[in-house]
């Protein structure tokens, strides 16, 4: 039985924002978000009509871990995989927005929570046996060596049952370096069946640099079963699945408002594509649009709703490629 379109594993944060353009040390005032990247996945994919899940760990009796879960669900997020262990704390990170040429800071302060504590056998796993896709990312898996163990079951589940993985590399240099990443991916890479990842991280953590054809073609023969996505920033991307290249059919002129999460929105957009039965084509258009609208939301999370993106997508007042 498939309950699920997607399942996230990982974890959700407490966002605490300076508001632009000051910065966090002269802030009198913080703006409060949640955000996580799979947890913005299962949002966003929710928000268009997927039915999703998250695993992930709270603490127990704590006022913020309350107002996530309300705001998961609010999205509509099943977050009756969310732990909730007593005598855990929930992870935070501060963020500060510069104005050119000062750039974007984030501060994080999330050793000892929930999420990072949970082992293999904490898990529901039935959760990812009775879903279509798994998504996972790179932040969790650096996040310790359970946390590793955990991906490799939730794997070996998806495995057992067909469900697909998904996996976005999102690199944290803050978290863990480049040879421990890429020992750790390499392993799981092959059972990847969409790979999301950065042009800065693939050469960052695989040397993988040069036009972007090449570069797909590094993280093909990493992943064989799977249809990477490669993000190029304002140049769009470039989608790679079994030799047959797709390029956005076009580009939007955003005025951006916030950045974070713009790459949860691009997977979500391409996995609810593919997940409603359309093209790889569109599929990378759909997440073209998604993450340029989630550039003019405030907070990690695109609050679009299906009505919306369809209406980008049949807008034409774009940049057209060819």
């Amino acid at each position: 039985m498939t309950r699920f379109d997607l399942v996230g594993l990982g974890e959700v944060m407490l966002r605490l924002a300076a508001v632009p353009p000051q910065r966090l040390e002269q802030a009198a005032s913080l703006d409060v978000q949640i955000g996580g990247t799979e947890a913005n996945v299962a949002a966003a994919c929710a928000r268009l009509g997927l039915r999703t899940a998250l695993i992930s760990a709270l603490p127990a009796e704590h006022a913020w871990a309350d107002r996530t879960v309300r705001d998961l669900r609010s999205h509509g997020v099943d977050c009756g995989g969310v732990l909730r262990p007593a005598g855990s704390r929930m992870g935070v990170y501060f963020l500060e927005y510069g104005v050119a040429p000062r750039p974007v800071r984030v501060l994080y302060d999330r050793r000892g929570s929930a999420l990072s504590r949970l082992t293999p056998e904490d898990v529901d796993w039935s959760l990812v046996r009775q879903s279509r896709v798994l998504h996972l990312s790179g932040v969790t898996a650096a996040l310790g060596a359970n946390l590793r163990q955990v991906i490799r079951r939730a794997i070996d589940e998806a495995r057992s049952t067909d469900v697909a993985v998904s996996l976005d590399v999102n690199y944290r240099s803050r978290l863990w370096a480049p040879a421990e990443a890429r020992a750790f991916l390499t392993e799981i890479l092959p059972s990847v069946r969409y790979l999301f990842i950065g042009s800065d991280d693939a050469d960052t953590v695989f040397g993988l640099t040069g036009p972007p054809e090449g570069v797909l073609k590094g993280l093909r023969s990493l992943a064989p079963g799977a249809t990477v996505a490669l993000t190029l920033g304002e140049a769009g991307s470039a989608v790679l699945e079994e030799g047959a290249l797709s390029r956005p059919s076009k580009l939007y002129t955003v005025s951006v408002v916030d950045r974070v999460g713009a790459g949860d929105a691009y997977a979500a957009g391409f996995l609810w594509a593919l997940l409603t039965g359309r093209t790889t084509q569109q599929a990378v258009d759909a997440a073209t649009a998604l993450a340029a609208l989630k550039c003019t939301i405030w907070g990690d999370i695109p609050l679009v709703s299906h009505a919306e993106l369809e209406e980008l997508l049949a807008s034409d007042s774009t940049e057209i490629r060819r």
